[in-house]
């Protein structure tokens, strides 16, 4: 793994997490898992910790990071998206990133989504983003949770960009989390790290390349120049 210095990577098709990735989602996220920790009688930790919950899926959070005891999850989990239903759109799309998706979509490549966070939320906050038209497949956790881990979204968007008739021999991830580098690497596809997403010290280990702009992404994904 290096800074962005790679050759172009001129991928087949490119899969990109949401959260810390295409949106700016930590304080909406961070702020509804301190009601719902509250609301059930659960400590909360402090705003370094919080920090912890974007990009994982949900369960494994409120567990791992939050203490709640596992048969007291899924009341959690519900009254976590009752409170960040109210405010998921309240978020910002990363300097450049728009552009990217647009530039990378009409210049004919194949794009998928490929996030922990419930598929029903991702696709809403991507439609009123005005970003939802530029991917042939959106994909997330399913609502149950059974289908949460970053290797099982990455595979549900492999197969659904086949099923496409996309070519993803040259496929590659885009996150900001080690569960990015992970998912993606248990399907043999390189991850390039941005790196104004939310990852910790270290997480950054086993991607191809860290990016520091979207710019930087642009140039190591083959992407065409900037439109005017």
């Amino acid at each position: 793994m290096s800074d962005a210095s790679q050759a172009t990577l001129r991928p087949t098709a490119v899969l990109l997490d949401l959260d810390g990735t295409i949106t700016d989602s930590a304080p909406v996220i961070t702020g509804s898992i301190a009601e719902a920790l509250a609301a059930h009688g659960y400590p909360v930790p402090p705003a370094p910790e919080l920090l912890r919950f974007v990009g994982p899926p949900i369960r494994m959070g409120l567990m791992q990071v939050g203490g709640v005891a596992e048969d007291e999850v899924p009341e959690v989990v519900a009254t976590y998206r009752s409170l960040y239903a109210r405010h998921m759109h309240d978020v910002d799309v990363y300097p450049g990133m728009r552009e990217l998706i647009a530039d990378l979509h009409g210049a004919g490549v194949p794009l998928a989504v490929a996030t922990s966070k419930m598929r029903a939320f991702a696709v809403d906050i991507l439609q009123h983003a005005g970003l939802a038209a530029a991917f042939t497949v959106i994909c997330g956790a399913s609502a149950d949770e059974s289908r949460s881990a970053k290797a099982d979204v990455v595979a549900d968007a492999l197969t659904g960009l086949r099923q496409a008739g996309v070519d993803v021999s040259g496929a590659v991830m885009v996150g900001d989390r080690h569960h990015d580098v992970d998912g993606a690497a248990a399907h043999g596809l390189p991850t390039l790290l941005v790196a104004w997403g939310y990852a910790q010290p270290g997480e950054a280990a086993g991607a191809h390349a860290v990016v520091h702009d979207a710019d930087a992404l642009r140039a190591l994904l083959g992407g065409p120049a900037p439109r005017a």
